[in-house]
């Protein structure tokens, strides 16, 4: 009989409890009447030669039940019954798992994994079953078990290694839980009724902690299915990357456009000196002075780098100081200021403090990557097609004479965005020319309490940046004075924003391709608190964003990414990667997935010309080990190997048998019953015992 909790039977020695209890009386059995005894000293009785054990029975029951309870909580089994079969004499079916994600480019981990292969095909045995897939952020299969069953025994190894060739390690993330569940089902669904397989995957990797497990969790390992792990490390450890940091456009303005990189450094890291800087297209070093940077190992750095005024074809930040070299390059494009503009037709000007001009000059700051331009144009002054053509939002607050008003609502048609935002109600004619009525009715509303926005259709594109319930609240901005017309006058209106009254505040005229935007209150502070707001520079960003002069935030892209294009059509285009090879995009894509590598790709023929910077995924840099308990905690049963042999991974087999044993058997079980019976039994005999105890005349218990 053997014990799965050998440590419980140190409870044994509680037997010597019992024995104690029988030979140490600290009271005598019986009691006399006597006299007073406050006049003598207590003393506590003392073990003599006279104590002597009694009541055997009941000392041995006692006894007995301690055994059976120190027994059940050791969980003994008995080996050699039912004992589950020796794996090492089965017939294994094996998937083995090659990391081939870009950490694998390191040193010389690809051979040390492809020998790593070639040691387990020498020692698979005729009967074994192999299948041999690579992974990273896909899962490519080299041999399936029905190509490894239809070869001859003896040659199985080199067709393994020949069908492996000259592949090598790709620019991919590492998808390490999707892995090991596509090679677990496949162990688990084939030939299920041959329970006598030993089923076993082998997982040949670097376990850089970048390697990504999401999909373990919640997910239910099958049982019968083990883990092999066959770790590989490289011979100089640690590593330091750089990766692209998104700005945002409302980032601030400065003189020189810069980028801005993180450098992250590995826990195991062993330099902490590093430069930075643009890198010559050929590779061949800095394109200029580099940024010296110290980044302590496992800790990260922001570095601003600028772009070197008069230098061209710049398409890359390079690293230097460390000894891995497959993440020290990053792809970018260097950032251009986009330029807009915004046409206002009013009659203030830029001194007059209270005006709406003041206000809307402020709310378009110039930015690293864009500059809003503002043109003031007078009612009266000349304005050319060609001027309205150039601008992505066209505000007007003056009244327009009809020649004028016609030419910006051709503007409109033909897809710009205009506001009007009119000041009186004499401007009702130039609305309803802007709008391609006859006439609309308008009334100014005034009076001794202010107007609040009511009812906000947070669905719309102008109030969509509002709708998170954190900047939905307008109940603050209060209008003191608004014009008021109906809804009705403007076919196919939409209504954005009412005010409390049920007047409408802000409407949608469809006008062709384009949008005429109708605000019924100024936002200067003598009619609204709107311009004082935080609400006021997102709303006219929307309206300009509407109208297609926002600059789109720089996308970045990583390898294997479906990166959305706009090139769609009905025919066939293609794109330029960055080893000079020509991709073919069958007609009608909307989405681009060939990228394979890092580097610049470009749409040939796109005008204008369009360049994709797609680089490694950052996580890839986090080469660090990964700690291997976390596998175990997701689920995946971990038997891994030693530097001195196979003994731990015996060991925990041969434990993992014993709790399967135990399991089975359940023999605490008949000791805690046996404990039970004692019990009962000895209190049954302490009873008739009590009850053949007799007392002498005289004496009370």
């Amino acid at each position: 009989m053997s014990f799965l909790a050998p440590l419980f039977l140190v409870g044994g020695l509680a037997l010597a409890l019992p024995v104690v209890f029988h030979l140490i009386r600290r009271t005598t059995r019986e009691r006399t009447v006597f006299s007073s005894l406050m006049f003598l000293a207590p003393s506590p009785p003392r073990l003599t030669r006279r104590s002597r054990l009694e009541n055997l029975l009941l000392l041995l029951l006692r006894c007995l039940v301690l055994v059976l309870l120190a027994l059940g909580f050791a969980r003994p089994f008995l080996k050699n019954a039912a004992a589950p079969p020796d794996p090492e004499g089965l017939a294994t079916r094996t998937v083995v798992l090659i990391d081939a994600s870009a950490s694998m480019q390191r040193e010389d981990l690809w051979s040390a994994a492809r020998s790593k292969l070639s040691d387990f095909l020498r020692q698979a045995r005729a009967g074994d079953e192999v299948a041999v897939m690579l992974f990273s952020s896909q899962i490519d299969p080299v041999v399936q078990f029905e190509e490894w069953k239809a070869s001859v025994p003896g040659e199985r190894a080199a067709m393994v290694l020949s069908r492996l060739g000259d592949r090598k390690p790709t620019w991919s993330s590492t998808q390490l839980g999707t892995a090991l569940i596509r090679a677990a089902e496949m162990l688990a669904e084939a030939d299920l009724a041959e329970r006598s397989t030993r089923r076993r995957i082998v997982l040949i990797s670097d376990f850089q902690e970048g390697g990504r497990l999401e999909a373990l969790q919640g997910y239910d390992w099958p049982k019968e299915v083990e883990l092999s792990l066959e770790t590989i490390r490289p011979k100089e450890p640690g590593n330091a990357g750089v990766q692209l940091v998104a700005e945002s456009a409302m980032a601030d303005s400065g003189n020189d456009p810069v980028v801005r990189v993180r450098i992250s450094n590995a826990a195991d890291s062993t330099k902490d000196q590093l430069q930075v800087g643009w890198g010559l297209s050929n590779g061949a070093g800095f394109a200029g002075k580099p940024i010296e940077v110290y980044v302590p190992p496992g800790q990260s750095r922001i570095v601003p780098v600028p772009v070197p005024p008069g230098l061209t074809n710049l398409d890359r930040i390079i690293l230097r100081g460390d000894a891995a070299s497959f993440d020290n390059i990053v792809s970018v494009i260097p950032p251009e200021i986009a330029r807009s503009r915004v046409i206002y037709l009013g009659t203030e000007t830029d001194l007059e403090t209270r005006q709406p001009l003041y206000f809307l000059r402020r709310a378009f700051p110039a930015t690293r990557r864009q500059l809003i331009q503002v043109d003031s144009v007078k009612p009266e002054a000349s304005l050319s097609a060609a001027d309205l053509e150039s601008a992505a939002l066209v505000i007007v607050t003056d009244s327009l004479s009809e020649e004028r008003a016609v030419l910006i609502r051709e503007q409109a048609l033909a897809g710009r965005t205009v506001l009007v935002a009119p000041r009186t109600v004499g401007m009702a004619p130039t609305v309803a020319r802007l709008a391609g009525v006859e006439s609309i009715p308008m009334q100014e509303q005034t009076g001794g309490r202010y107007a609040i926005l009511g009812e906000l259709d947070f669905r719309h594109p102008l109030l969509l940046p509002f709708a998170d319930p954190r900047y939905s609240d307008f109940s603050k901005i209060h209008f003191w004075r608004h014009r008021k017309f109906g809804l009705s006058s403007f076919p196919g209106a939409r209504s954005i924003a009412t005010f409390d009254s049920g007047d409408p505040a802000l409407i949608e005229v469809p006008t062709g391709k384009g949008r005429l935007v109708i605000l019924a209150s100024g936002w200067n502070p003598d009619d609204s608190q709107l311009a004082l707001s935080t609400k006021f520079v997102p709303l006219l960003f929307s309206l300009l964003e509407l109208g297609g002069g926002v600059a789109a935030p720089t996308a970045q892209h990583l390898v294997g990414d479906s990166i959305p294009m706009a090139t769609g059509g009905s025919a066939p285009w293609s794109i330029r990667g960055p080893d000079g090879n020509t991709l073919r995009v069958p007609a009608g894509s909307t989405n681009f997935s060939g990228a394979v590598q890092p580097g610049i790709y470009v749409v040939e023929g796109s005008q204008p010309l369009l360049r994709l910077a797609v680089n490694l995924d950052p996580a890839e840099s986090r080469t660090a080990p990964l700690a291997l308990d976390e596998l175990e905690r997701l689920g995946a049963p971990v038997l891994q190997k030693t530097e001195t042999g196979e003994t731990r991974q015996k060991e925990r087999q041969a434990l993992l048998q014993s709790s399967e044993a135990e399991a089975r058997q359940k023999l605490w079980r008949w000791f805690l019953v046996g404990a039970l019976a004692l019990l009962m039994i000895e209190t049954a005999v302490a009873g008739w015992t009590l009850r053949q105890t007799t007392l002498p005349e005289g004496v009370s218990l």
